[in-house]
């Protein structure tokens, strides 16, 4: 039988720019539509071209090779006509192949937020879509609150498909913009809708305001639409939208969707989707999240020891797809919870083998569980682990000692009046023998005294030059101010390569200072 196409839209750079806290530069721009071309998505919506200078600077050429550039706008203002709407001429002068307009399909939105007529609203969207098509490029409709308002008018919110697909659109999107309708309740709309219009022809646009929007998507494709919606790592404004990062390995994974519909997505293409989602998290300057289904560093990562032995038998019992297969890899954690096989398999990822008998492996396990019984966690810095690891089996370099460090905290006031807090650490290094002291201020004492540490550190001075401090967290572990702190410190190097590393004390500093001693070295026995 014959598979289906169903076609994927990304909105990353329309719709996921109005995440709250994110502005994507004009290169971010570039970047991220290179990521998404290589991926295999059908369609790039990059922005509104007129409405900002990003925007317009970024529609000035074509940015994809093989994905079809869509530009986002609105219809026509009422009684003016698309030879006098600036915003129509922007869209059709832009460097899209294709324009996806806005329209409202709600008729209690049309008369308050534009207060015009459903009539009038209906023509701006007819004439919309012919200046597009007289323009040689592909319309696409997106039918704004469309559920919403299909439920309080039926009529007018399928008038807007009919009137769209009339007018030459390739593309008529049924909007869930406030993200509230149920599964059940998409599969019955459309279901209804598909009585006016081709499922060829209609598309699903998800917010996650219910976090059912991947559930949305994929209820709207069994009943019948052949587009989805959605960003990368489910970026967009309010709780975000659709996250293709998961709908799409679950369209080319799973039987009930694989066996039915396929994608631009290959095999081979989807190996690339950890990397894409991260490479995103990267551009934007955080954190990936860890438990992000497919492709988070948690996915395929398992804690009890029980689970561990059976996944080292069957990796299917706790894996419902290989990692490999989306780009990933799998993680047994290391923890009081620990067995044997968690140690043994997370000890070959480091590319040290030991067997289940070598007694050196019950001393380990030992440690780790008298470690964490204190506050250490190595579930979340294996990088700490890795030199816990090497150090009990005598195959840790020795890089540098510590001899001694120093950190100053003053709040004054500055030349010009305002107060200010500055932070100076001096560290003294032992390398061979010959000791290094470096001052540093920094914007804190951990900052000053990572930069105290990196300013001079001899011969190895050259292999740290990449290393930065990209995350840090503490965790106070008992209560009161005296209490145990543990503090987490995530690492990147220039390879894109990131690492955990843990420090545990009674004060901040030491403990902090105890992970930011520990990263380095990580690092320079990386390398």
């Amino acid at each position: 039988m014959k598979k289906e196409r169903v076609y994927l839209f990304d909105t990353t750079l329309r719709d996921g720019a109005q995440t709250a806290g994110i502005e994507f530069s004009l290169e971010d721009k570039i970047a991220i539509a290179k990521l998404l071309d290589g991926l295999g998505v059908d369609y790039v919506e990059g922005g509104y071209p007129g409405a900002n200078v990003v925007d317009t600077a970024f529609f000035e050429t074509r940015r994809t090779r093989t994905a079809q550039f869509v530009a986002f706008g609105m219809t026509k203002r009422a009684g003016r006509s698309v030879e006098n709407d600036p915003g129509i001429q922007d869209l059709v002068r832009s460097g899209a192949d294709a324009i996806c307009f806005v329209s409202k399909a709600w008729d209690h939105q049309v008369k308050i937020a534009l207060g015009v007529s459903t009539k009038e609203n209906l023509k701006s969207l007819s004439e919309s879509v012919g200046a597009a098509r007289a323009a040689g490029k592909e319309a696409f409709v997106d039918c704004e609150h469309f559920f919403d308002g299909y439920k309080a008018n039926r009529t007018y919110a399928l008038d807007c498909v009919r009137t769209a697909l009339d007018a030459g659109a390739r593309w008529v999107v049924l909007c869930d913009t406030n993200g509230g309708t149920m599964p059940s309740e998409i599969e019955e709309i459309v279901a209804d809708v598909l009585t006016v219009a081709p499922g060829e022809k209609l598309g699903i646009h998800a917010h996650d305001d219910t976090g059912q929007a991947v559930a949305n998507s994929l209820a709207a494709v069994r009943a019948g639409v052949r587009q989805i919606q959605g960003t990368l790592n489910g970026l967009g404004e309010r709780c975000g939208n659709a996250n293709l990062v998961t709908l799409i390995p679950t369209l080319v994974l799973k039987p009930s969707f694989s066996d039915r519909f396929e994608t631009g997505i290959t095999v081979e293409k989807l190996k690339s989707l950890t990397h894409v989602s991260r490479a995103l998290d990267e551009i934007l300057n955080r954190a990936p999240y860890r438990q992000a289904p497919y492709v988070g560093a948690s996915a395929f990562a398992t804690k009890a020891g029980i689970h561990a032995s059976a996944i080292a038998k069957d990796p299917s019992t706790y894996e419902h797809v290989p990692p490999e297969s989306v780009g990933n890899e799998r993680a047994v954690m290391v923890s009081q919870q620990a067995g044997k096989s968690n140690l043994v398999t997370s000890l070959g990822r480091f590319g040290i083998e030991l067997a289940k008998d070598d007694p050196r492996l019950d001393k380990l396990l030992r440690q780790v569980k008298e470690r964490e019984a204190r506050g250490y966690s190595y579930d979340g810095a294996e990088a700490s682990f890795c030199l816990l690891a090497h150090k009990l089996l005598g195959t840790l370099p020795h890089f540098f000692d510590v001899a001694s460090y120093r950190v100053g905290v003053e709040r004054r006031h500055n030349a010009r009046g305002e107060l200010v807090t500055v932070s100076e650490a001096v560290v003294k290094v032992d390398i061979d023998g010959e000791v290094f002291m470096s001052v540093a201020e920094g914007n804190g004492p951990v900052n000053a005294l990572d930069l105290a540490m990196r300013k001079d550190l001899g011969k190895y001075s050259d292999r740290i030059d990449d290393l930065e401090l990209v995350d840090f967290k503490v965790r106070i572990l008992d209560g009161g101010t005296g209490a145990v702190t543990r503090v987490l410190i995530e690492s990147r190097d220039g390879a894109g390569d990131r690492w955990f590393t843990v420090g545990v004390s009674p004060n901040i500093i030491d403990a902090s200072f105890e992970a930011l001693y520990e990263s380095f070295t990580y690092k320079l026995m990386k390398t």
